[in-house]
């Protein structure tokens, strides 16, 4: 399967046009990629509490758009999370990510969730496989 980088409308991330995606938008700032969102009802789990699946993916997009903002278009390849308490929904979160080692096409990430108050609910550790065309994935 090819996938052709230039066409992310429909992304669950990032798209603005996806109607039930998370609509992320990024910046850079300096080393860390940043970006923020609410979670309403409908992105819960528990009462009250954002979805852990909802959690992850934005994890994994504020990981993935640091390499993608270095020009990188780049898969996960493996990520883990760690909860240490429930996110609650209708607060802002803060999303951030910097690259903390790999080499050539690996990008080693971690990225975390800031509450208000400054707290880090979850924090994740990823690897990126940066892709060319010659891996048969991307044209």
């Amino acid at each position: 399967m090819e996938i052709d980088i230039r066409e992310t409308s429909m992304c669950f991330g990032c798209s603005q046009k996806n109607p039930i995606g998370l609509k992320l938008t990024f910046t850079m700032d300096g080393d860390v990629c940043r970006s923020t969102f609410t979670a309403g009802a409908h992105h819960q789990g528990w009462t009250g509490y954002v979805h852990g699946g909802i959690i992850s993916s934005l994890l994994d997009e504020v990981m993935a758009q640091w390499v993608w903002l270095q020009n990188v278009p780049a898969m996960t390849a493996e990520m883990t999370v760690r909860f240490s308490k429930a996110v609650p929904i209708d607060v802002p979160l803060s999303l951030e990510s910097r690259r903390t080692g790999g080499k050539g096409k690996l990008y080693i990430m971690e990225g975390q969730i800031v509450l208000p108050d400054g707290s880090v609910p979850c924090r994740a550790t990823a690897k990126f496989l940066g892709l060319s065309e010659k891996d048969g994935i991307i044209k």
